[in-house]
């Protein structure tokens, strides 16, 4: 009887451990998953109860042979024998069967389990690749405030996760190539002596020129701009990076294919052109900058910060001659760009207005047609300001220089025809006098008793 009752222990604990397990599922995982699981379970048993009886039977049989002994003494001591063998194996067997179908159960379960945890452990241990995002390196400062951000770095990320239930081998993810950038960028680790927005001495400031002018790495180049920018925009370091010859330095990038370099050396000239002895230096690239800036990508930053550029260029008169061959450009960039270049290219517009010595070549320019239509209601207050302004100037302008009398000079295309002469800009200023925002109003009110 002791082995009778060894096997029913050995079944009690099993059901018992079953009986633990799935308590803890329940509280784990949840009533609907649990159905789930069980329905599939459901199956699997089946087919595992049928393993463990034949597996049992077979044992039995084995020790049922093992446990008749091959002696001839007595034919009754071997029946008996056998009668009790058989009779233990029996009782093992049935309670085997009940614990068998729980044990298969809770096997089953361990291993759904199994498989779901490894497979949440390897969704969150994958990285995707990283491209299209500019990014900067940890050993530089990020860029802020006027510089805007730097050159992106090439990363990406490779995650290997174990493989989930029997098999033990490492499973790498696939890496998925990234498209190869037009401009190179930067592959090693680069500390620059400063942060972009210190303000830097003359000394400090010449080695920041000369990295500029050895390093052929975007990346490099364009912390120096954003750098040499920001210390631009002080007066003091206007003089200082002039004097050390820095104009050249930075006004050789304006050649470079990358647009974000332009952008930036675009930017630094910009904050050296407030400075009227900066202006005689820059003054040699300025119609390069033009023509990069009408040829570029409409209302990019490249063309918006050579825009600004050229409009701080044009505040005197002193070089607004060497930008009339654009004027048809700058209409044309008036009427097809978007509403920050539409404001930016009036500002640069009536620079020009301003200077009475520029009136003929600039009312005698073909313009689109379409640019009337600057002068309807559904435009904001800006502008509106803007083109009434320059509408304003021109009329000025062309009874200051007696360009009136002269009508027959001018084409039907022209600025002149098209303000002057065609009536349609009067009855649109006219209609714009009832206007909702007051300062359009009187703004309207203004122009029509010059007219």
């Amino acid at each position: 009887m002791g082995r009778t009752r060894e096997a029913g222990c050995v079944a009690a604990g099993m059901v018992i451990g079953a009986g633990a397990c799935y308590c803890v599922y329940r509280l784990t995982w949840g009533k609907d998953e649990n159905e789930k699981i069980w329905d599939d379970d459901e199956e699997s048993s089946d087919r595992s109860e049928i393993g463990v009886q034949t597996e049992k039977g077979a044992k039995t049989n084995v020790d049922v042979k093992a446990g008749a002994k091959p002696q001839s003494d007595t034919k009754a001591k071997a029946e008996v024998t056998l009668g009790l063998e058989s009779g233990i194996k029996k009782d093992i067997h049935c309670r085997a069967q009940s614990g068998g179908a729980l044990e298969a159960k809770a096997k089953a379960l361990f291993n759904i389990l199994k498989e779901q945890a490894s497979a949440k452990i390897g969704k969150g241990a994958r990285v995707g690749n990283i491209s299209g995002n500019r990014t900067l390196a940890s050993s530089l400062p990020c860029p802020g405030g006027r510089g805007g951000g730097c050159h992106p770095t090439k990363s990406g990320a490779r995650a290997g996760s174990r493989a989930n239930g029997k098999s033990k081998g490492k499973a790498r993810s696939k890496n998925t190539k990234t498209t190869p950038t037009t401009w190179p960028v930067r592959r090693g680790k680069f500390n620059f002596p400063y942060k972009i927005d210190d303000i830097l001495s003359t000394p400090d400031l010449q080695k920041v020129l000369n990295i500029l002018e050895r390093t052929s790495d975007p990346f490099i180049q364009e912390v120096a701009l954003v750098t040499l920018g920001n210390n631009a925009a002080y007066s003091f370091n206007q003089n200082a990076i002039r004097e050390l010859g820095g104009v050249p330095v930075i006004a050789k990038l304006i050649k470079t294919k990358d647009p974000i370099i332009r952008e930036k050396t675009y930017n630094a000239l910009n904050n050296l052109s407030v400075n009227a002895e900066n202006q005689g230096k820059i003054k040699t690239y300025i119609c390069q900058v033009c023509d990069d800036t009408m040829i570029c990508r409409l209302d990019s930053a490249v063309q918006m910060a050579g825009l600004r550029l050229l409009t701080n260029m044009t505040v005197t008169n002193h070089y607004q001659h060497l930008l009339s061959y654009s004027f048809p450009d700058f209409f044309a960039l008036l009427f097809l760009g978007n509403h920050f270049t539409k404001i930016q290219t009036m500002k640069l517009i009536i620079n020009f207005t301003e200077n009475p010595a520029m009136t003929r070549e600039l009312v005698s320019c073909k313009v689109p047609s379409e640019l009337i239509s600057l002068f309807n209601k559904e435009w904001d207050r800006e502008i509106l300001l803007n083109i009434l302004t320059l509408f304003e100037n021109i009329n000025d302008n062309i009874k200051s220089e007696g360009l009136a009398s002269s009508r027959k000079e001018f084409s039907r295309s022209s600025l002149f025809f098209l303000f002057k002469e065609s009536g349609v800009c009067v009855k649109k200023i006219r209609a714009l006098a009832s206007h909702n925002d007051l300062v359009v109003k009187v703004k309207v009110l203004k122009v029509l008793t010059k007219l």
